[in-house]
């Protein structure tokens, strides 16, 4: 299988700007990338879909598009149900119909943290809230309609792109001398530029295995120690206290434990997991070269 003309949905998004960032490097010049936006292409809208799918002949999607406010997602769940289920099987079924591939992102909160071992792509899922349940639903309509798929769940995604956990804390640094963080919440951050070179490796890949996948960078810690570790790099004093999740009430409720088992990943696509500090280290030196 030879992927040329190759579609990027929610091109905005952390992950669209890191693939957006790969594409301009020589040795992906063979691949035709085509980024839409939301407000270019809103993934929901099935006629704008099969209309852009029947024009351009594309090879492969990777759908980026997610509604991923998991908090807002507990308000508007007939919003994240329609990108999050509606939308991913407009594209899948798009795919179908024009002989297309689907990679697809998907979540850690389609598991409910009860597990206190990594979890694998056998593992049962049971989300805690509307964000886990809609991506868990996308998953599955992806599974019904389309062979030709790669499902890549991935967890405590962030870049120097958009809004995530590590430009949040830098922002809070900015602000105040002291802050309280969650420290009994346990996963993997994964930097998205990581994420994107792990998708590029798929499309390169002749025969790729179809199926469902775990892709985190290596190491577990705690949001708590997630931020110590941003200011410690970062060379920023601040003091940090330790909270539990019960001091920090918020509308969705969040798998205690999502760390996730990328065995699969690595063995069947040779997939490089890298330390998740050391990928911090990357994206804070990415960010504040971005800033100068």
């Amino acid at each position: 299988m030879s992927f040329k003309k190759v579609l990027v949905t929610g091109a905005n998004g952390q992950l669209g700007k890191c693939l957006k960032e790969l594409a301009k490097d020589q040795s992906n010049n063979h691949y035709h990338f085509i980024f839409k936006s939301f407000q270019e292409l809103d993934i929901s809208d099935s006629k704008k879909v099969t209309t852009l799918f029947q024009k351009e002949q594309f090879d492969c999607c990777i759908n980026c598009a997610a509604y991923t406010n998991v908090d807002n997602a507990e308000k508007e769940p007939d919003e994240a149900e329609k990108v999050n289920v509606f939308g991913v099987r407009n594209l899948a079924m798009a795919c179908k119909n024009s002989g297309a591939t689907l990679v697809h992102i998907s979540t850690d909160f389609v598991f409910d943290g009860e597990s206190n071992l990594p979890y694998s792509e056998m593992d049962t899922t049971n989300p805690l809230g509307v964000y886990g349940k809609t991506k868990l639903e996308g998953e599955k309509g992806i599974a019904e309609i389309l062979e030709s798929h790669i499902i890549i769940r991935t967890s405590w995604l962030y870049s120097e792109y958009g809004s995530n956990f590590m430009k949040t804390m830098l922002h809070l640094a900015n602000a105040n001398d002291e802050i309280s963080i969650v420290n009994d919440q346990l996963g993997s951050p994964t930097y998205a530029a990581d994420l994107a070179n792990v998708v590029l490796q798929i499309l390169k890949e002749p025969n790729p295995t179809y199926g469902l996948y775990h892709f985190s960078n290596s190491g577990i810690t705690s949001w708590f120690e997630f931020a110590q570790k941003i200011y410690e790099l970062s060379d920023i004093k601040i003091k940090t206290f330790p909270i539990s999740t019960e001091e920090y009430p918020t509308l969705a409720k969040r798998p205690k434990f999502s760390a996730l088992d990328s065995t699969k990943i690595k063995s069947v696509f040779g997939v490089h997991l890298k330390p998740w500090q050391e990928s911090l280290h990357t994206a804070l030196f990415q960010l504040k070269k971005s800033n100068n």
